[in-house]
């Protein structure tokens, strides 16, 4: 099946499923958090949009244990980067539709936490298309950044087509389950 086929299919099946904003399981970031010694305390998370897995109540739990979070701002290259911002900060919507942060500083973070369209049990992702994550991912590749995908169950599939530009998930989440 083709990319694009999967995408249309599954972000309707989406949009279907997730009217009431599913949380991903709080107890799995916990779960992974014990595991792992960070030095950078940054979170790069994302705004939610179109009906993905809701990163809220993660980002309240990661500022209270002393993270900073960040969010991305997609450049005039198509690049993108990541920039602190406080959930009380206000954002501003670029000509995507997404919220982004306001702030100049830019920073690197230690634990990444990616929307995706679809996935499968082998940690493969399926993003929208744009391969803004697999880019920055291959940029920062020695950083050794976690990459926590987040999405809700109906969004699996048995297999996913990918390729070399793909990166791999290190964790997927959704509301029932954690894939490691």
């Amino acid at each position: 099946m083709l990319k694009s086929h999967i995408r249309k299919k599954i972000i309707k099946t989406r949009e279907i499923k997730n009217k009431n904003n599913l949380q991903v399981k709080i107890t799995f970031i916990k779960e992974i958090l014990k595991k792992k010694k960070l030095q950078n305390k940054i979170v790069g998370s994302y705004f939610p949009v179109n009906f993905e897995a809701d990163t809220f109540e993660i980002m309240k739990i990661f500022q209270q244990k002393g993270f900073k979070i960040s969010l991305p701002v997609i450049g005039s290259k198509f690049d993108m980067n990541f920039y602190f911002w406080n959930l009380n900060d206000p954002l501003y919507v670029n000509k995507y539709g997404i919220p982004e942060p306001k702030s100049k500083k830019k920073v690197i973070p230690s634990i990444l936490l990616i929307p995706m369209v679809a996935f499968d049990k082998k940690l493969n992702r399926l993003g929208y298309g744009g391969g803004y994550y697999d880019r920055f991912l291959e940029k920062y590749e020695k950083k050794d950044i976690i990459k926590i995908g987040l999405a809700i169950a109906c969004q699996e599939i048995k297999k996913l087509p990918s390729n070399s530009f793909d990166k791999k998930m290190d964790y997927i989440l959704t509301e029932k389950k954690l894939y490691k």
